[in-house]
């Protein structure tokens, strides 16, 4: 039976870090992974399958390693992901000048409709005296949702927020 772990690391950035805590995971598949830079730190999350043995020694392992390696890190068992069905998925980029309380808006419009996130990207720009933002999303949309109408209310918030807005269609998500 195949056991999943999710990893999850943070810390002063220097290079040999993925290395290492790739090296740890050296006896089992690394599913999925992310790693960016925010500031100085390095951050990375990663989703890990092996036997439980192999997977139990990582647990056991990577207290100590993250101590070696000065890093602040989280781990939980998980399951495979189950994708769900949704008919479709909207890419969805917003562009403007920076302003507090952006991605609570954009958030909080979905999270009213029941939307699925399936990304979030974003980016902000301190460009001379313009300050700028980049959101990127990825958006799983259900059955029962208008998509014109969903993508005319997105379009309607960016205007309501002074950001240019892009929606892009993406192919259909269909069940396993």
């Amino acid at each position: 039976m195949t056991n999943y772990l999710v990893v999850t690391a943070m810390g002063a950035d220097r290079p040999g870090l993925v290395s290492r805590l790739a090296r740890l995971a050296s006896e089992c598949d690394i599913v999925d992974s992310r790693m960016a830079l925010f500031g100085n730190e390095f951050t990375l999350i990663m989703m890990i399958s092996g036997s439980w043995t192999a997977i139990t020694k990582i647990e056991s392992l990577l207290p100590a390693l993250s101590v070696e390696l000065e890093l602040m890190t989280v781990m939980k068992r998980t399951s495979k992901h189950t994708p769900k069905n949704f008919v479709s998925r909207i890419e969805v980029i917003f562009n403007g000048e920076d302003q507090r309380g952006t991605m609570k808006s954009i958030t909080q419009f979905l999270a009213e409709r029941g939307l699925d996130l399936a990304a979030v990207r974003s980016h902000a720009d301190d460009n001379d005296s313009l300050k700028t933002q980049s959101i990127l999303l990825a958006i799983n949309i259900p059955e029962k949702v208008d998509l014109l109408k969903l993508e005319q209310g997105i379009h309607e918030l960016a205007e309501s927020m002074s950001l240019e807005c892009s929606i892009k269609r993406m192919q259909g998500i269909a069940a396993p």
